[in-house]
């Protein structure tokens, strides 16, 4: 019995040892797929931001680095193979093109920030078009947004944002309201109809 013993304790000791081999085999396996995850990340974001800054945006028609740098950028292919505008960037004119780039880089930074506001003008009449504004009255209800002060901590992000609902007895002054709680109480300041939600109810 006491030899079967040794020989059991002998394969279960071989056993542990294979065991612990084999996961720190796979542990390492891990981590050097992992760097190599984290190389490939590495060189996919490099690969991604030079393609954002060197690609037109909608917003301004300009190139990033363009609107940055007052040229475009060359591309290492244009270095290993030079192509015409390479050539001609690195003859004897490229100081007197770069002064004149950089003159221009202001004025276009300008033009550029006039199409993106002018852009956002468009999306914004584009949406006010299909969006129904349904005007407050008196004796409707509403929904009063919570400022900063007035939010409880304690909620955190799942915390509702609006008070209410509140009735409309007043009109205060021009898109103001005066309001009062469902208990007939009326509030201390009136409120604004940017900072209200009309309340849907079955009451009038």
């Amino acid at each position: 019995m006491a030899h079967q013993a040794d020989i059991l304790h002998a394969i279960s000791s071989r056993r542990q040892r294979s065991s612990g081999i084999l996961q720190q085999n796979n542990i390492e396996y891990i981590k050097e797929k992992a760097r190599g995850r984290q190389r490939a990340m590495a060189r996919t974001v490099t690969r991604v931001l030079w393609a954002y800054r060197t690609t037109p945006k909608t917003s301004t028609s300009e190139i990033p680095y363009l609107l940055v740098y007052g040229t475009n950028a060359v591309i290492p292919v244009e270095v290993g193979e030079p192509s015409l505008r390479y050539s001609n960037e690195s003859g004897p004119n490229n100081d007197e093109n770069r002064i004149h780039d950089l003159d221009e880089a202001e004025e276009r930074r300008d033009m550029a920030h006039k199409r993106m506001i002018s852009q956002k003008q468009q999306a914004e009449s584009y949406y006010n078009k299909k969006a129904k504004v349904r005007p407050l009255s008196i004796r409707d209800y509403v929904l009063k947004a919570k400022t900063q002060a007035t939010k409880d901590p304690n909620e955190g992000k799942l915390g509702t944002n609006w008070n209410g609902p509140y009735k409309i007895t007043a009109t205060a002054s021009k898109g103001a309201f005066q309001l009062e709680t469902m208990e007939g109480k009326l509030l201390q300041n009136n409120w604004n109809v940017t900072h209200l939600k009309y309340f849907f109810t079955s009451e009038k």
